[in-house]
């Protein structure tokens, strides 16, 4: 996987709207998908962009990740799939007891709680590789 470490200044400047703490979170979540994707062979290189004012980050034949906070929400911020995928219904079922779901589309995180990093890892990793293996059951998946 390859990403040109130079952040997009587009994307550098969503990061920068957000409180400190939470934008600081929120690159941490950075930081593990380019870990993610650092350690899939089988993807190219990554784009990093903004999709709705948020950083996104997409691979060919993988589904976008999106990363996200909403002031009405607080403590909460947010890692983004397509909804109409089998990513997070997938997700749910490989790691209810680590990890919490908003409806098919988001990861909850809140503030000061575990991330469960590998966990999180493999959902990144699955949604990486969306287009390769949505056509099996559960992915191809089993909880880390």
């Amino acid at each position: 996987m390859m990403l040109n470490e130079d952040q997009n200044p587009k994307v550098r400047a969503a990061f920068e709207k957000w409180p400190p703490l939470i934008s600081e979170q929120l690159y941490r979540l950075r930081a593990l998908i380019l870990e993610a994707a650092a350690e899939l062979e089988e993807i190219g290189e990554m784009e990093e962009t903004l999709k709705w004012g948020e950083p996104s980050y997409l691979v060919k034949g993988g589904s976008t990740v999106r990363l996200g906070w909403k002031p009405e929400r607080g403590d909460n911020y947010f890692m983004y799939f397509h909804c109409q995928t089998k990513l997070v219904p997938t997700f749910r079922e490989l790691y209810s007891e680590q990890l919490d779901f908003e409806g098919n589309r988001a990861i909850i995180f809140e503030m000061g709680a575990p991330e469960h990093t590998e966990a999180l890892k493999h959902c990144i990793k699955l949604a990486l590789s969306y287009h390769r293996v949505k056509h099996l059951p559960m992915l191809g998946a089993t909880a880390t």
